[in-house]
């Protein structure tokens, strides 16, 4: 197997795995209530987790908060000793710190991974739009989606089956808190791409892949 350093691993794109918890499934209608980040890289041929920012966030102003949505999480977004910080903050924090990750690992640019991308991706992107930041180090629409990875190598697409599928630690009590999520994604996404990276099967390199 090929050795390639993690900038060039994605086109230049550096793994970032998101998760967030909401107070529903609207973007601009429903509070952006918790984050995490991981990054995932390394140069020696396998992924690993390298970095990790983890938010606890204020419900933007007139921000909506559906009931069903926080008994699912468990989040109370009132309680006094969630330290929560304002969204703007959350967000300058996690795109300067990515920043630096790319800076660190000479990547172009960072491409979010999750389970279900698009429903982190679309809180990020609102969330970012509605403190006018911009500039986001994120793609603005290429994800990378652990729900397809998983649904093809392990025929799951639940998070925790899938996890459990491939080995790995998963506790439920702890599933539905936005940095354990993102743990559990990070691990998957890092066994699923260092398995295929090992196999006798390879991107790389001159030769076209035997399987294509």
């Amino acid at each position: 197997m090929s050795i390639v350093p993690i900038a060039q691993r994605f086109r230049g794109f550096l793994p970032i795995v998101v998760d967030v918890e909401t107070a529903g499934f609207d973007c601009h209608r429903h509070a952006l209530l918790e984050l995490a980040a991981i990054v995932v890289a390394g140069n020696s041929g396998s992924l690993t987790p390298v970095a990790s920012f983890h938010y606890h966030i204020q419900p933007f102003a007139g921000a909506e908060l559906d009931p069903e949505a926080l008994r699912f999480n468990g989040i109370d977004p009132l309680h006094p000793l969630r330290a929560a910080v304002p969204e703007e903050q959350a967000l300058r924090e996690l795109f300067q710190g990515i920043r630096g990750q790319l800076k660190t690992w000479g990547c172009r640019r960072a491409i979010l991974v999750g389970h279900n991308a698009s429903f982190d991706l679309s809180f990020l992107q609102a969330a970012a739009k509605r403190q006018r930041i911009g500039n986001s180090p994120f793609h603005p629409f290429s994800t990378f989606d652990t729900v397809s990875l998983a649904g093809l190598f392990l025929g799951e697409t639940v998070l925790a089956k899938a996890v459990q599928k491939a080995g790995l630690d998963f506790d439920g009590k702890q599933a539905h808190g936005a940095l354990y999520d993102t743990e559990r994604t990070a691990a998957l996404f890092c066994q699923l791409v260092n398995t295929f990276d090992q196999s006798t099967l390879t991107l790389y390199g001159p030769e076209k892949p035997q399987y294509f």
